[in-house]
């Protein structure tokens, strides 16, 4: 007979909200594995000791986390979910009989003690520490990039430069922005000067990249380490290619104080190609996995490029192909070049003066830090540079995770002004490292092998050692390398290269062992 149902709801319910979170739940392990006890230490000093008791800190740092490990937009909408979320209110300690915060609440801390004291940078830092202390970060090899991020702000609402002052009377964003322009930078324009500013979000570039439409925007810049995809580094920029490379050296520095020791080589894009940034590395004895932005004019020109001539260091002088000499000429400081001449007297006459120059002598412009972006050429031939760009798209994926709204969901900020796009950066960094690093320390611990069973390395070198070749069993259905005093290692399949068998081993129970790929014999 089927049953139906029947909507009743009881006046008292009797459980415990602990015994509704499953142990695997990603706020259960968050909850087990991340110590947030420092958030009280760090506002100690913001609160009275006096009066009346305020909403506990590390509460409301918890809920914000919560927002950003699953992709909630706005405090309101997360006040909202908080109500009927069971594992949310367990893992803030919130009760039935507790009111949840009101929204407003988040603005006024973010605004005052969160601000002053960077609790939110702090965070970031104490998770990178402790991805550092359990050997989940090695450190050793990295990767830089900036990915644009849509600012909360139309590009309607800018207005030129010299209408701020006049907007500042009834526009109290604007009002603010002057004020703080004079108190940091009383003479200098800004880093990013634009001839139009927000009035929205004055802070925003007017900008784009991937061929995108132009619109308001910042760039949220991560240093990854390549071997776990932990973010190790985050700084909101300006949306402009010159912030990038600057953002990366403060980063480097920065990771570097923190472990105690330089990487070893930085993987990037061609826009980090840079000779002031490839002299950085150079001078750190960092290797620099990435492409040089040569001018089109040297990789497409069928002239004789910088390669092709010697550099004599006692004359400060170039010798060319055919053996005559060019001499300094002088500095180009807005194309940071050193300019070598010929002569007319010299290259007139020349038999290779058409693969050399179509005017009457020839000028070599050799850039201030011809050096180091030699360096990087070099290593382009090595194959750790290929490795090193193949794990640079690891920063990709975790910007797709960033915009993506089944994850982080900050495909467009949520906030204005850069020192408040700064924390959402650093918030949205930690959550992707929280998801990582719970993850690296729930992991099953696999059980050894008996010790009456040998390992399937040892197994297979004793094979090895026994037979040169293998033998095929005419009794046998299925290709086997076998040896009389040892269990079969039992061959299923050649991998894709075509150079290696995997092999299998039968353990005694009759099941099939991990297979590992080895060498064809």
């Amino acid at each position: 007979m089927m049953g139906q149902h029947t909507r009743s709801e009881s006046l008292f319910y009797y459980f415990r909200l602990e015994d509704q979170v499953p142990e695997n739940h990603l706020l259960r392990l968050v909850d087990k594995h991340i110590d947030f006890g420092f958030v009280r230490k760090q506002l100690k000093e913001s609160y009275s000791e006096t009066g009346r008791p305020s909403i506990d800190p590390e509460f409301l740092l918890r809920i914000l986390l919560i927002g950003y490990l699953y992709g909630v937009g706005g405090e309101r909408k997360l006040v909202e979910e908080l109500r009927m979320h069971l594992a949310w209110r367990w893992f803030t300690g919130l009760g039935f009989d507790q009111e949840v915060p009101h929204h407003s609440t988040f603005s006024k801390n973010r605004h005052g003690r969160f601000q002053e004291s960077k609790v939110f940078e702090q965070l970031f830092e104490e998770v990178v520490a402790q991805c550092l202390s359990v050997g989940l970060v090695r450190g050793d090899q990295l990767s830089v990039d900036g990915t644009f991020v849509e600012a909360n702000a139309s590009k309607e609402s800018r207005i030129p430069r010299e209408q701020l002052a006049e907007a500042a009377q009834v526009n109290r964003t604007v009002r603010e922005y002057l004020a703080e322009l004079e108190i940091q930078n009383p003479v200098e324009e800004p880093t990013h000067n634009q001839d139009k500013v927000s009035t929205t979000d004055p802070d925003s570039t007017y900008a784009t990249k991937g061929g995108t439409p132009a619109r308001m925007g910042y760039y949220n810049n991560y240093l990854i380490d390549n071997h776990s995809c932990i973010v190790v580094g985050v700084q909101a920029t300006g949306a402009r290619l010159s912030e990038e490379s600057r953002a990366a050296e403060d980063m480097i520095a920065r990771f570097a104080k923190w472990q105690g020791r330089k990487p070893q080589s930085i993987a990037a894009d061609a826009s980090y190609g840079n000779g002031e940034f490839l002299q950085w590395l150079m001078d750190r004895e960092i290797k620099p996995h990435m492409p040089t932005r040569d001018a089109v004019g040297r990789t497409r020109s069928p002239f004789y490029g910088p390669e092709s001539f010697t550099y004599l260091p006692d004359s400060n002088s170039y010798i060319c192909p055919s053996g005559q000499q060019l001499n300094y000429g002088g500095r180009n400081e807005r194309n940071r070049t050193f300019g070598y001449i010929g002569t007319r007297k010299k290259c007139g006459p020349c038999e290779q003066r058409s693969q050399c120059t179509t005017g009457p002598f020839r000028y070599l412009a050799i850039h201030m830090n011809e050096t180091a972006r030699q360096r990087a050429r070099d290593l382009r031939t090595t194959p750790e540079f290929g490795q090193a760009q193949r794990q640079r798209k690891k920063v990709e994926a975790l910007f797709a995770e960033l915009k993506s709204h089944n994850h982080i969901g900050l495909h467009r900020l949520r906030l204005r002004k850069l020192k408040f796009v700064r924390e959402q950066f650093f918030l949205a960094a930690t959550a992707q490292n929280i998801k990582r690093l719970v993850r690296f320390l729930s992991r099953p611990t696999m059980s050894p092998l008996p010790q009456s069973v040998p390992t399937l390395e040892t197994r297979y070198l004793t094979f090895r050692a026994r037979m040169r070749t293998p033998v095929r069993s005419p009794a046998c259905t299925e290709d086997r390398d076998e040896s009389p005093h040892l269990a079969p290692l039992l061959r299923s399949h050649r991998t894709c290269n075509s150079r290696t068998w995997q092999y299998g081993l039968d353990i005694r129970d009759g099941s099939r062992s991990p297979s590992i790929s080895l060498p064809r014999i």
